[in-house]
């Protein structure tokens, strides 16, 4: 039996939609009826990339009925951009047939690996920051850009272990990437609220380093406090919960000096009723609105910060 991905896809019937400054949430099967009877009133919605590598059916019916009346950001979790090995030639030929069909005003994926010769690991595992990574990775990027012929955005991790044999910045390596291989970047706030966390370093001072005119798209979401086996706190990037108030500070101080940018609620465990996640989104819009008018990069006009298309 083939997949829809195997076999020859229908013609497009997709403009290539623009993403606005609005917030967005990660899309939820149980949620779609919800969204499509009440007409939700929300900036775009975002889908993992592989949860529609599959068959037909009900997943692409949903995405396809959400498609046609809202801009979809595309995320992909599985393309293992650090990875030692080559990019698999035949995840990335399904990828680019979603770009394809479903025209994504934004497509991203993670600064991170997933995979190792033919075993693949269901996480993001972290990259060392050095000279050959860096040189791996935008390779990598330029492959994934080649084959669906248009910019991606990079993620910045979340982490909980640092490597002795880095010798990059966490800020200056993602800068790096963009520059070499001529992507943007998707600034997650909540990773770098847990990752500075994790390892003793102001967020606020990263988010000042950070290459802000490079990013694209923003993301949200909640953490888990645990602490490590020393008894320190350690937070875990879990995705479960709504967003705590020193992230949405970050997230203030980010559109402070980006300007308004499309920002996306993630909550993928122990997913809420539909009322709760159009709630997140509404404080958002909130803050963006509140952040829309006067905020600009140095240099940069009012009239640049419009609704964003990756071409």
């Amino acid at each position: 039996m083939q997949t829809i991905l195997e076999a020859e896809l229908p013609a497009s019937t997709f403009d290539a939609s623009p993403i606005p400054a609005r917030a967005g949430i990660g899309l939820k099967a149980q949620h779609v009826a919800d969204i499509l009877q009440s007409r939700a009133d929300i900036g775009f919605f975002e889908v993992h990339a592989e949860n529609y590598m599959g068959a037909g059916g009900a997943p692409h019916a949903q995405l396809h009925a959400i498609r046609e009346r809202y801009p979809l950001s595309l995320h992909g979790v599985g393309m293992s951009i650090g990875g030692e090995g080559d990019i698999d030639a035949a995840h990335l030929a399904r990828f680019a047939k979603l770009v394809d069909y479903y025209k994504p005003g934004l497509v991203s994926e993670h600064l991170a690996w997933s995979t190792h010769d033919d075993v693949f690991y269901n996480d993001l595992l972290p990259v060392p920051y050095t000279d050959e990574t860096l040189e791996r990775v935008v390779r990598h990027v330029g492959e994934v850009q080649d084959a669906i012929g248009r910019q991606i955005l990079i993620e910045n991790p979340s982490t909980y272990v640092v490597f002795t044999d880095s010798n990059w910045a966490e800020v200056d390596y993602m800068a790096a990437i963009a520059d070499r291989s001529g992507c943007g970047l998707l600034f997650d706030v909540n990773n770098v609220f847990v990752s500075a966390t994790n390892h003793g370093y102001s967020p606020r001072e990263y988010i000042e380093d950070y290459p802000l005119h490079l990013v694209r798209e923003i993301h949200l979401a909640g953490h888990a406090p645990d602490t490590d086996d020393e008894g320190r706190p350690l937070l875990i990037d879990a995705h479960d919960r709504e967003i705590c108030d020193d992230v949405w500070d970050l997230y203030r101080l980010t559109l402070s000096r980006s300007g308004p940018l499309p920002s996306l609620i993630e909550w993928d465990n122990d997913v809420p009723d539909w009322p709760v996640l159009q709630a997140e989104a509404r404080r958002a819009d909130a803050i963006l609105g509140r952040n829309a008018s006067g905020l600009k990069l140095s240099g940069q006009k009012n009239s640049e910060l419009q609704p964003v298309q990756v071409h």
